[in-house]
């Protein structure tokens, strides 16, 4: 039952009351009525907009899926996201890096990621050997050697 039959439901039982229509109590019970009707027409229109625009939102994710398909050459990629969207998101990884080291025991090619400089450390593919990974901030010294000018309070 919905809420709007519901409410004229509610209309009915008083109507079968024969209630005194000039009584307070009437009054009262009339006017919740009414806002209750109000209220149940109110929600389901809510209801009705929110269908049309799930609906837009499902096509304009469709629509976004096929062009970072075309954009980015990804077609049948996103099956292994596994959050059922068709953003770029999880793409990031397809974005090949410029960056990497060479391991200083047997040479081998590492890509710097985002894990491996998040964690700091990683074992070598080629040889098993750790390395540890130290960053230093910048800090006021490469801003002085940028502009050869000596930070505020250091001389």
């Amino acid at each position: 039952m919905t809420n709007s039959e519901r409410a004229s439901y509610i209309r009915g039982l008083m109507d079968g009351m024969e209630l005194d229509p000039n009584a307070k109590e009437t009054k009262i019970f009339n006017a919740i009525v009414e806002l209750l009707d109000d209220l149940s027409v109110s929600v389901e229109e809510m209801e009705d907009e929110y269908g049309e625009l799930a609906e837009q939102v499902d096509e304009i994710d469709h629509d976004l899926g096929a062009l970072e398909e075309d954009f980015y050459g990804l077609e049948g990629e996103d099956e292994g996201c596994g959050c059922g969207c068709h953003h770029h998101h999880h793409h990031d990884e397809d974005l090949s890096t410029d960056f990497g080291v060479n391991c200083p025991n047997c040479g081998a090619d590492i890509p710097l990621t985002d894990e491996v400089l998040d964690a700091e450390e990683i074992i070598c593919p080629g040889c098993g050997e750790k390395l540890e990974f130290e960053f230093e901030d910048e800090d006021d010294e490469d801003f002085e050697e940028e502009d050869g000018e000596e930070p505020e309070g250091e001389e």
